[in-house]
């Protein structure tokens, strides 16, 4: 158990040597005392003596020959491993966009036309050219915003005349320069206290 380290380990190994059953037992009870050291914050977890006793079994491979002052439950590390997660196989075409403005575009197609559909589509115009700026700068012309929105609505979706003009001044507050301007001062503020 890598919890523990190879000096444990060595001890464990040591105590399996002992021919004595009392120093063999002394010798247990010694190593118990150095695994509860290693760990004194969970002394108060319940049962705590119990998983020690049950580390020095398996760390032994249930050949140490002594008597346990607990029931030894056997640890079957073939169990512990966990299940692997699938991960998505989808192919995402616009890596730069993600997964979610996909989706949201598709929610935004299947609203029905109004304001709110309008504002959710400028919204989800300006997330895009934020996502494109991180990705690569060159990129982020607007007419290829309302390219790819109509790519990913099958030209259900198109911004609008006044929708055209993505800009950060644009998003709602609270997101864009506000951010960045708070980090400058917050980067000022610390360079003036250096000197």
């Amino acid at each position: 158990m890598p919890e523990y380290g190879r000096a444990v380990q060595d001890m464990v190994e040591h105590a399996l040597t002992i021919e004595d059953r009392d120093q063999r037992q002394q010798c247990a009870n010694t190593i118990i005392g150095i695994m509860g050291n290693m760990f004194p914050s969970l002394r108060d977890v319940p049962d705590f003596q119990g998983k020690l006793w049950d580390h020095l079994a398996y760390m032994s491979g249930y050949r140490l020959d002594i008597d346990y002052p607990v029931e030894i439950t056997r640890i079957d590390k073939e169990k512990q491993h966990p299940d692997s997660i699938s991960y998505p196989q989808n192919k995402i075409r616009f890596r730069h966009y993600g997964r979610i403005v996909p989706d949201m575009i598709n929610q935004a197609v299947e609203m029905p036309d109004g304001p709110e559909r309008r504002q959710l589509v400028r919204l989800l115009a300006v997330q895009m050219k934020k996502d494109l700026l991180t990705w690569n700068r060159e990129l982020t012309g607007d007419e290829r915003i309302a390219q790819d929105i109509a790519y990913y609505s099958n030209g259900r979706l198109s911004l609008q005349d006044g929708d055209l003009d993505v800009s950060f001044a644009s998003a709602p507050a609270g997101q864009g320069g506000q951010q960045m301007r708070q980090n400058k001062n917050r980067q000022r503020s610390k360079n003036r206290r250096r000197f």
